[in-house]
């Protein structure tokens, strides 16, 4: 489709192995099937439906733009997009997390966005070269069983979770795109080797392993395990549905800059030789409103990443936040984290 430059073979080869690997993994749910109708702007979303289907429902409306969403597994689908090359569909690339669109960019798949969409974001939130940007953040946190531990019982380290005392009472969801990102900032920040002695830790201390963060966040919430990793938006929604006193756990954000404390972006680019390159770009503005920085933090229980829109209450300050000091960009090495976690045997 529409005069896309040809990808670098070694784009396709990475294409393939995200494809592969994410399929082996599993994920949240598998790409829309179908054609996309590409008279409207086609937005492929790795982010889940439940979550922003109403939001795209108000981008409609506001500015009578008509939109095609394929919503998937963020790895699939930015997998996709490198397989199909010039054939690609999307207008918009829609991700969980700043690692898949690194990969994009890092073959050449996104556009240079403008200044004024850029500028409304702190630069640690987008990319270096200006093609993605950030329009919500999220922190992973340790969600732990109330009930059993005090938050001095919970360690201050991911690196921690691999003690004996913890075997087979800990959740991870490796095939989630916040997890894979978690593990490439841990490459990024202290090296493969420490990474894959960190993953064949937890795999020896009987890791559980689950599809998503709610799964997780289920289990530790019925007392089938003691901790969790997880992102910490999924048990504000706990309590904003069930009231705090009916949730029987809490979250510890972790400090000192460990890796298990990573802040990370849920974002937004647009696709190379797009034929809607104007909605594209109302688009993009528009995850940046004041609207939609709010459905953020009011809905998604997000940090909005726009000036003057306030957390949800109880949410702890994004400034405040001790994650590791990393620049998102270079969360750009997927691959590298998903051969890795295969290899280990983390599926």
């Amino acid at each position: 489709m529409r005069g896309r430059s040809h990808r670098l073979l070694a784009a396709l080869a990475l294409a393939v192995l995200l494809a592969g690997l994410a399929a082996c993994g599993g994920g949240s749910s598998d790409a829309a099937e179908g054609s996309p109708d590409t008279s409207k702007l086609v937005v492929y979303s790795g982010r889940n439906e439940n979550l922003v289907g109403p939001l795209l429902e108000r981008f409609e409306k506001e500015t009578g733009i008509q939109t095609s969403v394929r919503y998937g597994n963020t790895a699939q689908l930015a997998a996709q997009l490198l397989e199909e090359g010039d054939r690609a569909a999307a207008d918009v690339y829609f991700s969980q997390d700043a690692g898949a669109l690194g990969a994009l960019d890092k073959a050449g798949a996104l556009e240079e966005l403008s200044g004024d969409l850029l500028n409304r974001v702190d630069a640690k939130y987008r990319s270096a070269d200006n093609k993605w940007v950030g329009v919500s953040a999220r922190a992973r946190v340790i969600v732990y069983d109330s009930r059993k531990l005090s938050a001095d019982q919970v360690p201050d380290s991911v690196h921690a979770l691999t003690d004996p005392r913890w075997k087979g009472k800990i959740g991870v969801a490796p095939s989630n795109a916040s997890f894979e990102s978690f593990v490439t900032a841990m490459r990024v920040l202290e090296g493969d080797d420490r990474a894959r002695q960190w993953l064949e830790g937890m795999r020896d201390n009987d890791v559980q392993l689950y599809d998503n963060n709610v799964n997780v966040l289920d289990a530790v919430e019925s007392g089938r395990l003691e901790l969790g990793l997880i992102n910490h938006y999924y048990w504000y929604e706990e309590v904003a549905e069930k009231g705090a006193s009916a949730v029987h756990t809490k979250l510890k954000f972790l400090p000192n800059g460990d890796p298990g404390a990573l802040v990370n972006v849920a974002g937004v680019g647009v696709l190379s030789g797009t034929d809607h390159a104007s909605e594209a770009r109302t688009f993009v503005d528009f995850l940046l409103s004041a609207e939609a920085q709010r459905y953020f933090a009011a809905q998604t229980k997000e940090y909005p990443l726009i000036k003057g829109v306030p957390t949800t209450e109880g949410l702890p300050a994004l400034a405040r936040l001790q994650g590791p000091q990393i620049d998102l960009s270079d969360l750009d090495t997927l691959e590298q984290t998903l051969t890795m976690i295969e290899e280990v045997g983390l599926t």
